[in-house]
């Protein structure tokens, strides 16, 4: 029972200290699971979070729960989500009241912009982790590019950007380009 109990601590504090949604989370629970806890390994990590990216939900619950399931089973995956998803729910219903009581106020209209930026800084830490992680760039060995998959990254982006194909027709797409490719 205590690894259940660990699990949902863990990702309790993750989910309490974390702004911003799943993006924001990954170098956090990158940081509890790998380093921490020893949990699982940088490559096991890596699959986790292009599996939770695929399948449908929020990353940062489906890779709890992806997490908790490898570590401890089906009991884990649930001590895990949701110790992910309470510190959030909490904040939700306070949150939502205090900003509706105070919104007019310039301090909170400042502090909620400087969030933002913090965000944005995390969610960038975080793609610059997986591309130097998934061998994108390569900086061991000189400046080594993927040429391949930085065209695969930059028209991946292009087409989330300026077209209306859905998120995951994107993914399948360039998967069976992955697989014939590499």
């Amino acid at each position: 029972m205590s690894a259940l109990i660990q699990l949902f601590v863990s990702f309790f504090k993750i989910g309490i200290i974390s702004f911003g949604g799943g993006y924001a989370m990954i170098p956090l629970i990158e940081r509890e699971i790998i380093e921490n806890q020893g949990w699982l390994t940088e490559a096991q990590f890596l699959d986790i979070i292009a599996v939770a990216e695929m399948t449908p939900g929020p990353i940062a619950v489906n890779s709890a729960t992806y997490i908790g399931y490898q570590t401890e089973g089906l009991l884990g995956a649930v001590a895990a989500t949701l110790g992910v998803v309470t510190p959030s729910f909490i904040a939700m219903i306070v949150l939502a009241y205090v900003i509706t009581k105070s919104q007019h106020l310039k301090a909170v209209k400042g502090a909620l912009k400087s969030i933002v930026a913090g965000v944005v800084a995390l969610i960038g830490f975080a793609t610059i982790k997986i591309a130097l992680s998934t061998g994108l760039v390569n900086f061991s060995e000189g400046v080594k590019i993927d040429y391949v998959a930085t065209f695969i990254a930059i028209a991946a982006f292009s087409l989330l950007k300026f077209t209306k194909i859905h998120p995951v027709l994107i993914l399948i797409g360039f998967g069976f380009l992955g697989i014939i490719v590499y």
